[in-house]
């Protein structure tokens, strides 16, 4: 890896990090506005030795074959890289890092306000006040329902399940969570958690679920017709993790008839495109992929992108090593 390699970074970044980027790396940065094309992403592959990537940006084997030899490093700009085949990028002998930890707190409070936003019917009301239909306080107008006591069952209790658990627990929340691996006795009661070894006996007892597990083969579709026919019709499903987790056309057709009282959502099978079936439901809240949208984690996610760039041009070991 030359002292100054070739980077190329995809999307737009927060101003301090770019202008770092380009001080340290003369970086290459795509200010369009848009992500680029899969021909522009095989085109800056093919000339750059570190490709700088973010979510929206599919790198599949087909892509990864056409890159060129000098790409050794993609320093991926997310914690989530299941838009990136490892497999592949490992055997053409590509490193890829991400950025963990730093996104934990931001992810967890949207989890939260999608919670509140649901349970409290707040979208709705906030469309009826800018729609100029509300006509004043009425006792039983947007009636909702109250957190204190409601029971959560949280999937993929990782750093953000844990966030996500500590907050509701402040809101009087009973928590329920599923996980590969119990957690330690001690951090179970400092929350009052239980565990459930099996994820389809907690189903029926959650009055929301809310799914922070990572996404891959293994999870793909996690949440499908049958177990979202498990949950309660006056539950709620609650993703801030990824789109695929959830099987969308069971979700819809569980919004339509009924069968849920709703779903707060911050992420989508095939971002950007939202099915304008979910839009149309009044029971839905949706928001644009928000999870770590403050100034202070994406800042901090560039800086771990730019921390693993520096080592690997220094020979170091990378810091946030994926593969």
């Amino acid at each position: 890896m030359p002292q100054r390699p070739q980077v190329i970074v995809t999307r737009r970044l927060p101003a301090a990090v770019e202008a770092r980027l380009e001080a340290r790396f003369g970086a290459e940065i795509n200010r369009s506005g848009k992500a680029l094309t899969g021909a522009q992403l095989a085109a800056a592959m093919g000339r750059c030795d570190v490709l700088a990537c973010s979510v929206g940006d599919r790198i599949d084997a087909a892509l990864l074959a056409k890159a060129g030899a000098r790409l050794r490093l993609i320093a991926n700009f997310g914690a989530g890289t299941d838009h990136i085949d490892l497999a592949a990028a490992q055997a053409r002998g590509i490193a890829v890092t991400n950025t963990p930890d730093v996104l934990t707190e931001d992810t967890a409070d949207i989890v939260l306000a999608l919670i509140l936003m649901a349970l409290r019917r707040v979208g709705e009301g906030e469309r009826a006040l800018r729609g100029g239909s509300w006509g004043g306080w009425k006792p039983t107008d947007f009636l909702g329902r109250s957190l204190r006591g409601k029971r959560l069952g949280i999937v993929g209790m990782g750093r953000i399940g844990r966030a996500v658990a500590r907050r509701a627990a402040a809101f009087g929340m009973e928590i329920h969570y599923h996980n590969r691996n119990r957690l330690p006795r001690n951090a179970e009661s400092a929350i009052g958690a239980h565990w459930w070894p099996e994820l389809d006996a907690m189903l029926p007892e959650m009055d929301l679920l809310s799914l922070n597990a990572p996404y891959g083969v293994e999870t793909h579709h996690l949440i499908d017709a049958r177990r979202l026919g498990l949950m309660r019709r006056d539950a709620w499903l609650i993703n801030a993790a990824r789109g695929g987790l959830v099987d969308q056309e069971a979700l819809i057709a569980a919004l339509e008839a009924g069968a849920l009282a709703g779903a707060g959502l911050d992420v989508y099978p095939e971002e950007p495109e939202v099915d304008p079936r979910l839009i149309a439901l009044p029971n839905t809240v949706l928001l644009p992929h928000l999870g770590s949208a403050t100034m202070e984690t994406r800042t901090a996610m560039g800086e771990k992108v730019i921390a693993n760039i520096l080592a690997f041009v220094e020979g170091r070991e990378l810091p946030d090593r994926v593969i």
